[in-house]
């Protein structure tokens, strides 16, 4: 009988250790399996804390980029997508990107496509995305968001822009400088603050090289559709406009400008190559180190929602492209000076005074407006010929 019991004890002793080892086996899969969907549905603590128990080379961000055009547009989308690149080149994060994507349901539908692909961070990079980013954001209060010019935020979304004013303001002191008939034509995407904004910076610009000339708008309710935008620029230069601005994705302004013997100001990128003899310049975008510090900020866990970033040209992230080698050397000199103070922080654009279309003072003198009234900005500075609607 004792012989009978100490064989049935070993016996539940080997089961025992057997299920034990399986269990062991099995665990490591199961933690696999769980620790995205707990980092997702817990708060932020919970999550920091998973990223600080695993080692800092070991760690990769998973950032998407969903952009309203093209990305061989040489614009807009072109400039995000440089952007994007500088991240994919980290050897801790990988990027994925959808390009050409409608605002609207559309970009809703793609939105929560990746967020449901576990994405550390999307980047929504057109202004009509920003309903859809925060609706989205919050079915997946896991993942990050930045949504690119939009004034909308919550605690896992940031919005963001450049002061891409400044570089206007450079480009309208270059176009006031060169133009001979006074007047200027502007290809305009949409008539919201960021347009807007734009506008009246170069306005500004080149009202200060030149107080006689005007700025004329044409607006074309769409960010890119070239042929479009072609025509927009020669309605303008049919006008008597001799130089071209635009605020589109694409370089068919320039084009225009060059085949009708004019001069043209390029936006997004260095436009330089599709039209050398007519482009100035251009207003360009650096995305790279907003996005890298984005990245790295998901990464080292000090990422931080509900804010509203603004970086500046003394940030890297708005600039001019080289003049043309038609811009007189004395033109060059003032603007670089001009440059240099905005390089070391000086931003006098909109310091008043300031007057709207109508001569009535909006920016009295010895003020400047604030980045919330230059964020809601609906009204053209004196100097504009054209509607804010």
């Amino acid at each position: 009988m004792k012989k009978m019991m100490k064989l049935i004890a070993a016996s539940a002793l080997s089961l025992a250790l057997m299920l034990s080892l399986f269990a062991c086996a099995e665990a490591p899969e199961e933690i696999k399996a769980e620790a995205p969907a707990k980092s997702e549905a817990t708060p932020d603590g919970a999550t920091e804390a998973a990223e600080e128990a695993a080692p800092a080379e070991e760690k990769t961000v998973k950032a998407g980029f969903v952009y309203v055009s093209p990305v061989g547009d040489a614009g807009y989308s072109y400039a995000h997508d440089l952007g994007r690149k500088a991240v994919e080149a980290l050897d801790f994060a990988t990027t994925s990107y959808v390009e050409s994507v409608p605002e609207g349901a559309d970009s809703e539908r793609v939105i929560r496509n990746m967020a449901r692909k576990d994405f550390d961070i999307i980047f929504t990079t057109s202004f009509g995305y920003m309903d859809p980013t925060i609706k989205v954001a919050k079915e997946f209060p896991g993942v990050r968001f930045m949504h690119c010019s939009g004034f909308k935020k919550s605690e896992n979304v940031n919005n963001y822009f450049g002061r891409i004013y400044q570089a206007r303001y450079l480009t309208g002191l270059v176009a006031g400088a060169m133009t001979k008939s006074n007047r200027l034509g502007y290809v305009a995407a949409f008539p919201i603050p960021e347009v807007i904004r734009g506008i009246n910076a170069y306005a500004l610009g080149v009202r200060q090289s030149n107080p006689e000339a005007e700025v004329r708008v044409v607006w074309t309710k769409t960010w890119y559709d070239p042929a479009l935008e072609k025509d927009a620029a020669k309605s303008l230069l049919d006008a008597g406009c001799d130089v071209i601005a635009q605020h589109q994705d694409s370089p068919a302004p320039q084009e225009a400008a060059q085949e009708a013997g004019a001069y043209s100001v390029g936006y997004n990128s260095d436009m330089s190559s599709f039209a050398p003899k007519a482009h100035l310049t251009s207003a360009m975008w650096n995305w790279a180190p907003m996005y890298v510090k984005t990245v790295e900020q998901v990464r080292d866990g000090s990422w931080q929602g509900d804010q509203a970033l603004w970086w500046s040209m003394r940030d890297g992230v708005v600039d001019i492209a080289p003049m043309g080698p038609m811009v007189p050397e004395d033109v060059k000199t003032m603007v670089l000076a001009k440059r240099d103070e905005m390089m070391n922080g000086v931003d006098t654009v909109f310091a008043g005074p300031i007057k709207n279309q109508q001569g009535e003072i909006a920016v009295p003198e010895g003020t400047s407006m604030t980045d919330e009234e230059m964020l809601g900005m609906t009204w053209f500075v004196e100097g504009v010929v054209g509607s804010a609607e």
